[in-house]
C-alpha cells in the first residue's frame, strides 16, 4: 500500500477532508467518524488561532485520494480520521509521531502556551481507538466527556412561542456579522471557542459547508442576538449536526434557544436531512434537558483522554 503524506495547503484540501468524512460515515455508522460540522468548527479554530499549514497533516493513496488526516489544535488537542480501508495500517502511528514531534517543537517556542498535557478522545464503542490512546500514555479524564444525542426528523417538530418583540430567524445576509461574533464571545469566553473576532466570524461564514439559513438566531427587540444554533448538513448520509449552540447569559431561561433549535430542525428537514445529532457535556444537565425537550435522545458518548507528561 503506497501512501504519501504532507501538510495542509489550500481549501481544496479542506473540501477533500469533508468528502472523506462523509464517505467514511457512509461505510460505517453515524458515530465512528466526526460529523463534517464538527470538523469544520475544529478547522475554524485552527485558522483563527494557529496555522492550518502547520497543524494539519494529510495522507493520500497512490492515486492521490485523501485517505486520512490528523489535526493538532490548541490545548494541545490531537485528533485523526482515517478511511475504514486504511485504518490500522500505519497512518495512526505516523500521525502520532507527527503530532508528538510538533508539540515538542511548540513547547520549545512557547512553554507557557503549550505546556499543558495533550488531550484526545474516542467514542465509547471504539475499542481500537481507545486502546491506541492508552498504548500512547493517554488515560480517561471525564472532565470534557460528552453525550451524543440524536433526533429523527420524521417525528413531529413542535412550535415554540417566543417572548413579545423577539424574532427567531436566519442570520441576516448583511449587517449582523459583528453581533453574531459578539454573541459567540458572550456565551463561550473564556473558553477557546469564544475567542472569535468579528473578522474571524466573517471568515467562518465563508467556509465551505456553512449555510447562513442554518445559522439560526433569536433576536431581541433592540437587535441584540440573544441566542443561536449553528446547523451543519451531511448530504451524503442525510444527517445534520448542531453546534455551537448558546444563549447570551442575560437572555437565558426565556425559551429562546429552544425556539431556535426547533426552527433549525425544520430547516434541516427542508434540506433533506433525516436525523440530526448534537453533543453536550455529560454533566451539563440543563443542556441535556433542553435537547430532550425537543426530541433528542442519548445514543453514544465521547470519552476524553489526557496524556500524562
Amino acid at each position: 500500500m503506497t501512501l504519501t503524506s504532507r501538510l495542509y495547503e489550500t481549501e481544496h484540501d479542506l473540501l477533500d477532508m469533508l468528502d472523506m468524512l462523509m464517505e467514511a460515515r457512509a461505510q460505517t455508522s453515524d458515530w465512528r467518524y466526526a460529523h463534517v460540522g464538527e470538523m469544520l468548527f475544529d478547522f475554524f479554530m485552527v485558522v483563527c488561532h494557529l496555522n492550518p499549514q502547520e497543524h494539519i497533516r494529510l495522507w493520500h493513496d497512490g492515486a492521490g485520494k485523501l485517505v486520512g488526516y490528523a489535526m493538532l489544535g490548541e490545548d494541545p488537542a490531537f485528533n485523526w480520521q482515517i478511511l475504514p480501508a486504511y485504518e490500522w495500517t500505519g497512518i495512526e502511528d505516523e500521525a502520532w509521531d507527527w503530532a508528538n514531534t510538533l508539540v515538542a517543537e511548540l513547547r520549545r517556542r512557547d512553554a507557557e502556551l503549550w505546556g499543558g498535557p495533550m488531550v484526545s478522545g474516542a467514542r465509547q464503542d471504539n475499542a481500537q481507538r481507545i486502546a491506541f490512546l492508552e498504548q500512547h500514555g493517554f488515560r480517561y479524564s471525564g472532565r470534557f466527556a460528552e453525550v451524543n444525542m440524536l433526533r429523527f426528523l420524521d417525528d413531529p417538530i413542535a412550535q415554540s412561542p417566543v417572548p413579545d418583540g423577539f424574532e427567531v430567524r436566519a442570520l441576516a445576509e448583511t449587517g449582523e456579522t459583528a453581533q453574531r461574533a459578539a454573541a459567540e464571545r458572550a456565551v463561550w469566553l473564556p473558553w477557546t471557542v469564544g475567542n472569535v473576532s468579528d473578522d474571524d466570524y466573517a471568515y467562518f461564514m465563508r467556509l465551505p459547508g456553512y449555510h447562513r439559513d442554518l445559522d439560526v438566531v433569536a433576536v431581541a427587540p433592540d437587535g441584540i442576538i440573544a441566542a443561536y444554533v449553528n446547523g451543519w448538513i451531511d448530504p451524503v448520509n442525510r444527517i445534520g449536526d448542531f453546534g455551537p449552540v448558546g444563549a447570551v447569559p442575560e437572555y437565558r431561561r426565556r425559551g429562546l434557544t429552544r425556539a431556535a433549535l426547533l426552527e433549525n430542525l425544520r430547516r434541516m428537514k427542508a434540506h433533506g436531512m433525516e436525523r440530526v445529532c448534537v453533543s453536550t457535556g455529560i454533566s451539563n444537565t440543563a443542556a441535556r434537558n433542553l435537547y430532550e425537550s425537543v426530541g433528542f435522545r442519548v445514543v453514544n458518548q465521547y470519552l476524553d483522554y489526557v496524556r500524562a507528561e
